[in-house]
């Protein structure tokens, strides 16, 4: 007990690790599953630090019944492989959740394994139809690529662009064909068509003047990227190089910090997508970007914020289940979840709708439009 003691003393200057450590039983354990390591980890790490922001605050307040929470995270690092190594490893670690994964590519691989433990997993950021209407474990934070691809072909067009470009990374395929398909169908709705579709996949020597090249051969009048912030990056400069008149836009996969601080000037007047107001002027919103902030030395971005909120659902419904209670039938029972911006609430398959906000990158920050 002296030895107990004493170790709760050492820790006092580490809230988080005291609440843990000297906690009287055993944690609860939720697992993080997410890029971390692949060439756009910067979606995945600003996520886990929103879901390790959340944790923290939550045992600083009691946790559940005085019950701390432990966070077990894994990378996907956007390989098939190692997701479905990391997403068994949490089902051996008996996790009461999973918060995560970040892109539908991976889910996809995931999703399989954890729903088949019966494990309740929220993933902040993915889109995909796949996951859309399904009765299962997995509840969704954003909205759909069919609600956003829409969006996109309506705003494009409404800007004069009838004959768009895309290219669009295969190493998310799930994700990308996805919202190529509903942006497809809504184009030809409107009765128009796409200049050219030209897939590619990610890599690191990935021939981006290439992609550029086959783009402009269907003569467009804009260039749409459905990939992450550093091909969005790598691809709009290309663009400048071979076509500098023609408007660029990006789905909103690559919305995040990185895309400007690696874009610079040639991502300048970008269109692409939020799931969050970035100049929300809030109390709690100024509130959390402040220890945001403090804790991590980076301003949030959309996956920071996502994640939160999928933290916070998951840890609800953790203080709130009832005895005999799986994890599931409490979330859905727990909400409307006061989100950082938004209600969030989920309907019975666990989808739920979401805000967002059109902006453009001027003068190195994004500007809702």
């Amino acid at each position: 007990m002296q030895r107990r003691s004493l170790l709760c003393a050492t820790l006092a200057g580490l809230p988080a690790l005291a609440l843990t450590a000297c906690s009287p039983t055993k944690p609860y354990q939720i697992g993080f599953i997410g890029g971390l390591s692949d060439r756009n980890s910067d979606n995945g790490q600003s996520g886990l630090n929103g879901v390790i922001l959340a944790v923290e605050e939550f045992n600083r307040a009691g946790g559940a019944g005085g019950r701390m929470v432990e966070l077990i995270h894994r990378d996907d690092a956007q390989n098939a492989e190692t997701a479905a190594k990391s997403a068994r490893e949490l089902v051996e670690a008996r996790v009461e959740a999973v918060i995560g994964p970040f892109t539908s590519g991976m889910a996809k691989v995931i999703v399989p394994i954890t729903g088949a433990a019966g494990i309740f997993q929220v993933s902040p950021t993915i889109t995909s139809m796949d996951f859309y209407g399904q009765d299962d474990n997995l509840f969704r934070i954003n909205r759909t690529t069919r609600d956003n691809a829409r969006d996109y072909a309506r705003v494009m067009r409404a800007r004069g662009q009838k004959a768009i470009a895309v290219a669009y990374d295969t190493r998310n395929r799930n994700f990308t064909e996805s919202w190529l398909k509903e942006f497809r169908a809504a184009v030809v709705e409107a009765g128009d068509s796409l200049a050219a579709e030209v897939p590619y996949e990610s890599a690191a020597d990935a021939d981006f003047s290439a992609v550029i090249g086959r783009m402009l051969q269907g003569r467009p009048d804009g260039l749409l990227f459905i990939s992450g912030a550093l091909d969005v990056a790598r691809l709009a400069q290309q663009a400048r190089r071979q076509a500098p008149t023609l408007p660029i836009a990006a789905a909103e996969w690559a919305a995040t910090e990185q895309l400007i601080e690696l874009g610079g000037q040639v991502v300048e007047g970008l269109l692409i997508v939020q799931n969050y107001d970035r100049d929300d002027a809030s109390p709690r919103f100024r509130e959390f970007s402040e220890a945001y902030f403090k804790r991590f030395q980076r301003k949030p971005g959309y996956s920071s914020v996502s994640a939160y909120d999928a933290a916070t659902v998951v840890l609800t419904a953790l203080k709130n289940r009832q005895s005999g209670e799986t994890l599931k039938a409490a979330a859905l029972r727990s909400g409307p979840y006061p989100g950082l911006q938004q209600s969030i609430t989920f309907d019975a398959n666990g989808d739920t709708p979401r805000k967002v906000f059109f902006t453009e990158i001027r003068d190195g920050r994004y500007v809702r439009i």
